[in-house]
């Protein structure tokens, strides 16, 4: 280290310890190209008794382009002459630097300020020095216009300008009109029809007599007119209710409706069998069949809600045609429900609307909405409790309605997505539903609180549940294509034993039943399949190919043991 001081000392560079102000850096020469680079050993940290640690550093001949090491910011920037301020960097106060390069004054103008100055110095040739209170450029112009910004304009100067404006135009438009009147006169007639040219000023023209061109173009287009109107009426009309009876008469020759099941009609024996080949086919609708449902007890008609917005009865027994159909939804049908007796049924479609229908004579009794999609629709089972509407909305919520009065008596919310079924239970008592939420919960009727919540991290969403003819257990259509099976009743416990599988189900409501003995389970599935399984062995008994597409509904014949309906997304329902 004494020996770095001494070098140092020797090559004529200030101490630290140095008190002579005048005395100044030593410039020491660069190597020349061909020799090889000294060490730069000034580069070091010298230590000098008494002081703390500090940068000794050559400093840079600013004639030199190459440098043969890597200066420091410091050395870069070090005063090429003379001793450095004690309480200054490159000659500037401390205090006062702001930049890398030194001080820098701020100054900060409006940028409405500079955009009015900006404009007025392009407008008239003067502007405000924003530093010192003067004007530059025209003096003489900012003398003559008083000192006018194009922002600031006076009041008298602004009413001036207004009025010689107004008259320029005023002055324009009438040698446009005289030289269209004199140089083209066949446009006379054009500025006769139409009462105000666009660049007539305020003129107006009297309406003359119309050409026979004119006339017949006026003839055709007030038809035009009458016959989009007409258009637009029957568009309002067909949203309103109605209904088209398709059968040759309405009452038969003994005063019986066409409604009224076959005396003869019931059930031969009581056991079931899996359906063998197609028997009849029912092609009406226009778009996919979303639902079916057999007439209550009799099956003598069926009745479907169609994705053509309409729902559709049809015979069983005997002709096997259309009986009527019914239009009042405006969208997709989604849910149809018959009452106990079947002179009535329900249906819920996608425009947000509940329909309640007379299943005989094609009427809308009353109509039910909330302001979201009803999934699914239930009339309480009981016979004294027919006038008693559940339906599970698009919002999460299971609506309660009485029809007899059209009013929200209930409403169930707990679930946290869209509610797909209700099933009664436990005689009616308590109803299950199953929701986009993967859960299953357990209420009460008629007081909205869970008594049951059912949720595992292994459950898949349930959007079809049917309810076993012995009413002791659920089966449960999931979308990881599996049937599972819970009790109805304290506990409604998952029935490990029993899962029916094979089919293919995933993102599809495809509706699940039994036979009426119980002895099958039957499912539709996503690839137009029908499945029947064995109830005790849990095993495939028989795999129909039904449709083209999705087998979303499927249906047993409530006295017909061996019969089956199933209705899929090409339109079609067929009968098996």
């Amino acid at each position: 280290m004494d020996l770095l001081l001494s070098s140092y000392a020797e090559e004529g560079s200030p101490t630290h310890g140095s008190s002579d102000p005048d005395s100044s850096p030593t410039r020491i020469p660069l190597p020349s190209k061909s020799a090889a680079p000294n060490v730069d050993d000034t580069m070091l940290s010298l230590t000098v008794s008494g002081q703390a640690h500090s940068q000794v550093h050559k400093p840079l001949d600013p004639t030199q382009h190459v440098v043969s090491f890597n200066p420091t910011y410091d050395q870069l920037w070090t005063p090429i002459v003379g001793p450095a301020h004690p309480y200054a960097k490159d000659g500037l106060a401390q205090g006062l630097r702001n930049h890398k390069l030194g001080f820098v004054e701020n100054a900060s103008i409006e940028s409405f300020v500079f955009d009015e100055q900006y404009n007025t110095y392009y407008k008239f040739g003067y502007a405000a020095d924003p530093s010192e209170n003067r004007y530059v450029g025209d003096v003489v112009g900012f003398e003559k216009n008083d000192g006018i910004t194009v922002y600031n304009i006076p009041q008298h100067e602004q009413k001036k300008r207004k009025l010689e404006k107004k008259k320029e135009m005023m002055e324009e438009n009438d040698q446009v009109v005289d030289a269209v009147e004199v140089e083209n006169p066949a446009s006379e007639t054009w500025l006769m029809n139409n009462r105000k040219s666009p660049w007539s000023g305020k003129k107006e023209w009297v309406q003359g007599e119309l050409t026979e061109e004119q006339k017949k173009y006026a003839e055709e287009h007030a038809k035009k007119k009458a016959e989009k109107e007409g258009v637009e009426r029957e568009k309002g009309e067909s949203h309103l209710d109605k209904s088209t009876f398709h059968g040759k008469e309405e009452k038969d020759y003994q005063g019986r409706s066409w409604i009224a099941p076959p005396k003869d009609a019931k059930a031969s024996n009581d056991h079931c069998y899996i359906p063998k080949k197609l028997v009849h086919t029912w092609s009406g609708h226009t778009k996919g069949v979303s639902a079916i449902r057999f007439f209550p007890r009799h099956g003598h008609l069926i009745l479907s809600a169609g994705m053509d917005t309409k729902v559709k009865i049809w015979d069983v027994f005997n002709s096997g045609k259309c009986m009527r159909t019914y239009m009042g939804h405006n969208k997709a049908v989604r849910d149809i429900y018959f009452t106990n007796d079947g002179t009535k049924f329900l249906s819920a479609g996608y425009d947000k609307n509940i329909k309640y229908w007379d299943t005989e004579t094609g009427q809308v009794i009353s109509t039910f909405s909330t302001g979201k999609i009803p999934y699914v629709v239930r009339l309480n089972p009981d016979d004294d409790k027919q006038n008693i509407l559940l339906a599970g909305m698009s919002d999460k919520k299971i609506v309660q309605w009485d029809i007899n009065s059209g009013q929200i008596t209930q409403e169930y919310d707990q679930h946290l997505g869209a509610v797909n079924t209700i099933t009664f239970v436990d005689d009616n008592r308590r109803f299950v539903t199953s929701s986009d939420d993967k859960s299953l919960r357990v209420w009460e009727f008629g007081i909205p609180v869970v008594i049951k919540y059912i949720s595992e991290p292994h459950m898949h969403s349930m959007p079809a549940i049917s309810l076993h003819p012995n009413k002791n257990w659920l089966a449960c259509q999931s979308l990881d294509n599996q049937i599972l099976i819970y009790s109805t009743r304290e506990r409604f416990q998952l029935n490990k034993k029993k899962r029916f599988a094979g089919h293919i189900v995933a993102g599809y409501a495809c509706q699940v039943n039994f036979s009426p003995d119980g002895r099958f389970v039957m499912s539709g599935d996503g690839e137009g399949r029908c499945w029947f399984w064995d109830w005790k062995s849990c095993k495939v008994f028989r795999t129909l190919k039904c449709h083209d597409g999705v087998c979303i509904g499927s249906e047993w014949h409530p006295l017909e043991q061996s019969k089956v309906a199933t209705c899929g997304w090409d339109g079609l329902i067929k009968y098996w």
